[in-house]
C-alpha cells in the first residue's frame, strides 16, 4: 500500500507512481488521439454534408455511464473498507488473546506462552498469504504444537492453527482447574479469528458479476469508440484532447475499481496486509515473551 500525505497536492498532482493509472493508460490515450485526429480530418476533408449535432446523445449517454461508474468504485471501495476493518478486527482479536494469555499463564510457563506467541503470530502470515494462494515458510514461527511439517501438510492453513491453538488451551484449562471456566472466554476470541477469515475469503471468492462487469467495459468502450465521430463535427481538432481526457477519467475509474475490489494482493492500492501482520508479530511477543521475561 502506498503511503502518502493527502494535504500535499502538489506533489501528488506531479508526482507519476507506477501504479498511476496515467502511467497504465497513456499508450491507450496517445493511440485513441491519433485516431481521432484522423477521424477529424476526414470529416473536415471529405465529408461536406451539414449533420445534426450528435453531441446530445454523449451527453445523455455519459451521464448515465458517470452514474453506472460511481456505483462501479463505491462496491470495490466497500470491499476494500470491509477487508482493511476485518484485518484491524483481526489485530485487536490477536492482542486481546495475547493479554488475556499473559493474565492467565503465569510468567514460570515460558514455553506455552512461546507456543502461544507462535500460532497467533503465524496465523496473520498464513491467512495473509492464504489470501494470495500462496505460502511461505520463512516468514512463519514453528515450535512443539505448531510444526512446520504438519502446517504445510494442512488444507486450509488458517483453521489448522486455531484448531490447534483452540486445543492447546482447552488442555491447559482442563489441567489447572483455577482456569478450567477461562476457556468459555478465550474461544470467542478465538472464534473470531476463524471469522475474520471467512469475512476476507467472502471478499475475495465473491468477485463483482461477470455480466456486470462485461456490461461497463462494452458501454464505456462504445461510448468512447465513438466520441471522434460526434466531436470532430462540433468542435473540430478540439476533439482530440477532450477523447484523451475523457477516455483517461473514464478508464481509470475502472482500473482503480478492478484493484482495490480484491484488497489482499500485492498490488499498490491493496491493503498493508505485511505490515498489519507484522504489527501483530510485535505486540504478541511484546505481551508475551518480552513480558514474560521481566
Amino acid at each position: 500500500m502506498v503511503t502518502y500525505n493527502p494535504k500535499d497536492w502538489i506533489k501528488l498532482i506531479f508526482h507519476f507512481h507506477k501504479s498511476d493509472t496515467l502511467r497504465i493508460l497513456a499508450l491507450n490515450m496517445f493511440l485513441l488521439g491519433g485516431i481521432t485526429a484522423v477521424v477529424c480530418f476526414l470529416e473536415k476533408r471529405y465529408i461536406t454534408v451539414t449533420i445534426p449535432s450528435l453531441t446530445f446523445f454523449h451527453q445523455i449517454s455519459g451521464f448515465i455511464i458517470s452514474l453506472v461508474l460511481v456505483f462501479r468504485i463505491n462496491t470495490a471501495y466497500d470491499r476494500w473498507w470491509e477487508g482493511r476493518k476485518l484485518w484491524g478486527s483481526l489485530l485487536n482479536n490477536s492482542r486481546n488473546l495475547a493479554i488475556k494469555f499473559h493474565a492467565m499463564v503465569p510468567i514460570q510457563e515460558k514455553e506455552m506462552r512461546k507456543e502461544l506467541y507462535a500460532m497467533l503470530t503465524t496465523f496473520a502470515y498464513v491467512l495473509k498469504e492464504h489470501l494470495r494462494s500462496d505460502y511461505k515458510k520463512e516468514e512463519l514461527v514453528f515450535s512443539k504444537v505448531l510444526t512446520e511439517q504438519e502446517l504445510s501438510a494442512a488444507k486450509h492453513r488458517p483453521t489448522f492453527i486455531v484448531s490447534r491453538l483452540s486445543r492447546y488451551v482447552l488442555e491447559f484449562c482442563q489441567k489447572n482447574k483455577d482456569t478450567e471456566n477461562d476457556f468459555l472466554i478465550l474461544e470467542r476470541n478465538m472464534s473470531e479469528l476463524i471469522d475474520v477469515c471467512g469475512g476476507c475469503e467472502r471478499i475475495k471468492n465473491t468477485p463483482i458479476p461477470y455480466s456486470y462487469s462485461i456490461f461497463i467495459k462494452k458501454i464505456v468502450f462504445i461510448y468512447i469508440i465513438t466520441m471522434p465521430v460526434t466531436f470532430g463535427f462540433s468542435v473540430g481538432y478540439w476533439a482530440v484532447p477532450m477523447v484523451m481526457v475523457i477516455f483517461y477519467a473514464f478508464a481509470s475509474l475502472e482500473l482503480l475499481s478492478e484493484e482495490i475490489e480484491d484488497p489482499f494482493g500485492t498490488d499498490a492500492n491493496d491493503l498493508p496486509t505485511d505490515e498489519i501482520a507484522l504489527r501483530i508479530k510485535e505486540n504478541v511477543a511484546e505481551i508475551l515473551i518480552e513480558n514474560g521475561n521481566t
